[in-house]
């Protein structure tokens, strides 16, 4: 019983050494290229990630699929529970998580 402040502080260790490495660990390529729109450095990171010179393909995927969801069309919920093809399935989702929550298993 005496010991639990230890094992308590035992967390520490694993997020000093995460602290001390994250300064080293790249940036996402994804996130220079759609939030700092810096092709340069989303260029670099593919490349280092991927390990090739052209990335031309990878870079030309990143910005279709940005292009797809800003064109997306966003519903509420209401929208979504008038539409009769999803109603079902969003009752026996919602359904489902209310039961895991009752019964427990979260806590297992």
């Amino acid at each position: 019983e005496s010991r639990w402040p230890f094992l308590f502080g035992a967390i520490i260790v694993p997020s000093l050494i995460q602290a001390v490495i994250l300064p080293f660990l790249p940036e996402s390529p994804r996130y220079l290229l759609l939030e700092k729109h810096n092709r340069s450095k989303a260029e670099k990171a593919f490349q280092r990630f991927l390990g090739k010179d052209d990335v031309s393909q990878e870079i030309e995927e990143v910005l279709a699929e940005s292009r797809v969801q800003r064109n997306t069309k966003m519903v509420s919920i209401i929208q979504l529970l008038r539409t009769r093809a999803v109603r079902w399935q969003i009752i026996t989702v919602v359904v489902t998580m209310g039961c895991y929550q009752l019964c427990g298993l979260n806590a297992v």
